[in-house]
């Protein structure tokens, strides 16, 4: 069984709590987010703690999503998560016009992609020529999925060595045909 549940949370000095009815709001230095929890978990704060409880046992799971999130969130307030690509083919570009993402990926036409406008994103290139985009935003769930999506426009192809993929992430190169000679 978790014990995640019953770690109360510690909120740094910089950041405020508000509980209001079902609602919590955290104001950070950068931003403001607020979650609406359920009726059935109670939210008691002391001094820079918050503890959160459940009223019926039966639902104690929502005790450490919830616990889980409102950690989460103090900390998107306080932080910028960032993640990187790497675009990597000889006739693959990418450029950055306003909030958007242009791709030229060997398609019959350009590929637009919208970027959220509470993210920042910018376009650099390496020097072997491949381009590298770095993504930041202060809501880590939000920046994997928009990651992942721009990383399904040409998925990681591991014979021809033609992908966008993650800067951190292995992939197993293979052989080919030609590998049994």
């Amino acid at each position: 069984m978790s014990k995640i549940g019953k770690k109360s949370i510690v909120i740094p000095e910089w950041v405020t709590v508000l509980i209001e009815k079902d609602i919590i709001k955290i104001k950070g230095p950068q931003w403001e987010l607020s979650y609406n929890f359920l009726d059935c978990v109670d939210l008691k704060q002391e001094e820079n703690k918050l503890h959160v409880n459940v009223l019926d046992e039966n639902k104690r799971n929502i005790r450490w999503l919830t616990r889980t999130l409102i950690s989460n969130m103090v900390e998107w307030v306080t932080s910028w998560y960032e993640k990187k690509l790497l675009l990597m083919w000889v006739g693959y570009t990418v450029k950055l016009e306003w909030q958007k993402l242009v791709f030229a990926l060997w398609l019959s036409h350009k590929v637009n992609f919208e970027i959220p406008s509470d993210m920042k994103v910018w376009v650099e290139q390496d020097p072997k020529w491949n381009y590298i985009i770095s993504i930041k935003s202060i809501n880590k769930e939000r920046l994997w999925q928009v990651a992942a999506n721009i990383r399904f426009l040409k998925v990681p192809e591991p014979y021809k060595w033609k992908w966008i993929r993650y800067i951190d992430e292995v992939i197993k190169l293979k052989a080919g045909k030609t590998a049994k000679k």
